[in-house]
């Protein structure tokens, strides 16, 4: 049955003393392949069971020893956030808790009803998502150490960075010049499934228009003046990979065409051949610009841009998240001692001098100046 509660892994927990119950509803969940049941009959076998594992769902049914209210507030000292079903019969009048809190989805009558319990786990499945949204803000504080801060910006970044890691979307990362662009692309391939394949970067607007498909592409001996061996491009090394394309607004506009025909079907040819290549590549590209208003100016094509932004992250500028200058401070030193650098101690007060400050060169510009300092006044404060 085609349902976004007909998934794999779900699991139900049901507490109740009536073992017909427990036949009744597992029939049902096993006739639809929900998911597998597990039966208790008091809350004292069910704590353990809470407390090693973790289930899609707890069915509250008959319970002799203990009101359903009251069982329903001490399973939510267990586990806050698990959606709760109550298993009523049809002639007894139960008394439930006093309002529908939060993951508590209402209740089933009995004998139950196939639709009506369908119905329920599919609000079940709908709970579980937001849920899991949630909690991955809740916890985003404590990913990627390698992005240094935790001002709500980062926090931010960190948000989106954590919903598309493990994709394979092509990524669009903006923000001005010395953010930190690279980080947060090598950061995503670190913790996506393609981990254990090569991150290859390129800088597009470092490399001459004439050179770059050669670059991206790779090319064959003889294809032009100087190509006395062939050559794998950026593309061929990254096969499997990440392919970080930064300063893509700075590519040229018959580059760009060439670009998209990658993007599109996932095949290229190296320079002077004629052989198809399959790439099976993520694209991560990155710019400072505003390629939306390069669209207009006819200096980017809008078809490369809604290929290239289909996850949008953006980076704050280093004024916007002054709060993170003290440990950007930190993190900077502690890279530079290991180099066996010297390094200055910067005091309270001049973290606070330094967070007046607008930094046009972002986080490059506080790298730069914690160096300086370093050198002028080794080990001083």
């Amino acid at each position: 049955m085609a349902s976004q509660a007909m998934s794999p892994g779900n699991r139900a927990l049901l507490i109740d003393s009536l073992e017909s119950h427990a036949q009744s509803l597992s029939s049902i969940l096993g006739f639809i392949e929900w998911g597998p049941l597990e039966w208790v009959p008091t809350i004292e076998d069910a704590i353990p069971l809470l407390q090693e594992a973790s289930f899609s769902l707890l069915f509250i049914g008959e319970n002799e020893a203990m009101e359903r209210g009251r069982l329903y507030e001490q399973l939510r000292g267990l586990d806050q956030v698990m959606p709760v079903l109550f298993l009523l019969d049809e002639d007894v009048e139960a008394t439930l808790p006093g309002s529908l809190s939060e993951g508590m989805l209402g209740h089933l009558t009995i004998p139950i009803k196939q639709t009506q319990l369908i119905t329920q786990l599919e609000q079940a499945a709908t709970y579980n998502k937001r849920r899991r949204k949630r909690s991955l803000r809740k916890d985003v504080s404590g990913l990627f150490p390698e992005m240094i801060g935790h001002s709500a910006a980062m926090n931010k970044v960190r948000q989106l960075m954590a919903q598309v890691a493990d994709s394979d979307a092509n990524v669009l990362i903006l923000g001005e010049s010395g953010t930190g662009k690279e980080v947060v692309a090598q950061c995503l391939h670190r913790y996506s499934s393609r981990k254990g394949n090569t991150f290859v970067p390129i800088n597009c607007g470092a490399i001459p228009a004439d050179l770059l498909e050669s670059e991206l592409f790779g090319h064959e001996k003889g294809a032009f003046t100087g190509a006395i061996s062939s050559r794998k491009g950026r593309f061929e090394l990254a096969e499997g990979g990440t392919i970080f394309l930064d300063e893509i607004g700075d590519m040229s506009l018959p580059m760009q065409v060439k670009l998209l025909r990658v993007l599109q079907e996932r095949i290229f040819e190296r320079v002077g051949g004629v052989k198809s290549i399959t790439s099976n590549v993520r694209v991560m590209a990155a710019t400072h610009r505003n390629l939306e208003s390069s669209i207009e100016e006819g200096k980017f094509r809008e078809d490369l841009f809604y290929r290239l932004n289909v996850f949008p992250i953006e980076l704050p500028p280093l004024h916007e998240r002054n709060g993170d200058i003290g440990p950007l401070v930190a993190a900077i030193s502690e890279q530079l001692q290991e180099e066996g650098r010297p390094i200055a101690t910067l005091m309270p007060s001049a973290i606070f001098a330094l967070s007046q400050y607008r930094w046009p060169g972002n986080v490059r510009e506080l790298s730069n100046l914690v160096e300086r300092m370093g050198i002028l006044y080794p080990n001083d404060e």
